[in-house]
C-alpha cells in the first residue's frame, strides 16, 4: 500500500455563478454590469478561499485556455493540445517556443502571490514575445496603487489594461495579464485566477450593429463595462470547470487505497496540482516502467485522462 503523506481531503462540489448573474443579451447599463460582475466574482470568491484540493490543477488548465487565446491573438495556430505538447515534451529546461513561452507567462500568472516588482515584469514581457517600453518600468508601482485604492475589482482591472495598452498599443497581451493580477490583488487571493485573455475574443467584448468589432483595452468608451461582463461569464466558466475537476479529483483520491506503486502518492499529488502529468514521469521512488503501469491502473479505475490521444508520449491529468 501506499505509504505517503496524507492527501488533502477533497472539498464539497464548488457552487457555481447563478443564472440571472449571466444575461442572455447585451447589458447596456454600467450599473447592470457591475451588478453581474460582482455576483459572478462573490461564487469564484467563495471557490478560492475554499482552497479545494485541485486549486493547482485548476489554475493551471485556466492558464492553458488563456494561452490559447493569447497564441490566437497573435496570429499563431497552436491550441490547447499544441500548448501541452510545447511544454511537457519539451527538454528539462529546455525552450517551449513562442507559444509554449505564451503558456509559461499564464503559468505563472497563476502559481505565484499577486504581487510584481520590475524584474518578474521584465520576465513576463520577455515571455510574452513583447518590445521592452520604457513606461513600463512604473508598472509595479501602478499596480500596486490600484491594489490599495477603493476602486471597485473589475474596475481597477480595467483601469490597468487602459494604461498599459495607452503606453504600447501592442501590449494587449501583457495588458490582460496585469488585469488578472490586480483583481487578485483586490480580492486578496493567495493566486491570481487567469480569466480575461480567455474572454478576449468573447461576445462581452464585441460591439458594432453586427457585433464584428472587438473592444479592445481603453479604446471604446464600453470597455469598462465589457470587463465587468467578462468578468461574469469568466467566473462562471471557472466555476464550472471547478465542479467539473471536483467530481474527478474525488474519484483519484478514492481510488488510492487500491494502489500499491510505491511512489503513488506523488504522482497523485501532481495531478492536483497541474494541467497535465507526463506518462514518463521518474521519480526518486517511480521508475518510469512503474509509472506507466500506474497510470493504466488509474484509467482502469477510470481516475485520470490520457490528455493527448496518442499512443506514446502520453500526458495524463484529472
Amino acid at each position: 500500500m501506499i505509504r505517503a503523506d496524507p492527501l488533502p481531503v477533497v472539498s464539497p462540489p464548488p457552487s457555481r455563478v447563478p443564472a440571472w448573474a449571466l444575461p442572455g443579451g447585451p447589458v447596456d447599463r454600467d450599473t447592470d454590469a457591475a451588478f453581474c460582475a460582482g455576483a459572478a466574482l462573490n461564487s469564484l470568491d467563495n471557490l478560492v478561499r475554499s482552497e479545494p484540493a485541485f486549486a493547482g490543477a485548476w489554475r493551471q488548465r485556466l492558464a492553458l485556455k488563456c494561452a490559447a487565446a493569447a497564441v490566437r491573438l497573435v496570429g499563431r495556430s497552436e491550441d490547447e493540445a499544441a500548448l501541452r505538447d510545447a511544454w511537457y515534451l519539451r527538454p528539462a529546461d529546455g525552450d517551449p517556443g513562442p507559444a509554449g513561452n505564451l503558456l509559461a507567462a499564464w503559468r505563472q500568472l497563476a502559481s505565484r502571490p499577486p504581487a510584481i516588482d520590475a524584474e518578474t515584469l521584465s520576465d513576463v514581457v520577455a515571455l510574452l514575445g513583447l518590445c521592452w517600453d520604457d513606461g513600463f518600468a512604473d508598472l509595479p508601482e501602478a499596480i500596486d496603487e490600484l491594489g490599495r485604492s477603493g476602486r471597485p475589482a473589475p474596475f481597477a482591472a480595467a483601469a490597468i489594461a487602459t494604461q498599459i495598452a495607452a503606453l504600447s498599443p501592442t501590449a494587449e497581451l501583457l495588458a490582460w495579464w496585469c488585469a488578472d493580477l490586480v483583481l487578485a490583488q483586490k480580492l486578496r487571493w493567495a493566486k491570481p485566477v487567469p480569466l480575461l485573455m480567455a474572454q478576449a475574443f468573447a461576445p462581452s467584448f464585441r460591439t458594432g450593429h453586427s457585433r464584428a468589432k472587438r473592444i479592445r483595452p481603453g479604446q471604446q468608451k464600453e470597455f469598462e463595462r465589457a470587463v465587468c461582463m467578462a468578468l461574469a461569464q469568466g467566473a462562471a466558466n471557472a466555476c464550472g470547470l471547478a465542479a467539473d475537476l471536483s467530481r474527478r479529483s474525488e474519484r483519484l483520491v478514492a481510488v488510492v487505497p487500491k494502489l500499491r506503486a510505491k511512489g503513488a502518492g506523488d504522482v497523485i499529488k501532481k495531478l492536483l496540482d497541474d494541467d497535465a502529468v507526463s506518462g514518463s514521469l521518474t521519480t526518486k521512488t517511480l521508475s518510469r516502467f512503474g509509472a506507466r503501469r500506474l497510470f493504466e491502473r488509474l484509467q482502469t479505475f477510470e481516475a485520470v485522462r490520457e490528455l493527448s490521444g496518442r499512443d506514446s508520449f502520453r500526458l495524463f491529468g484529472l
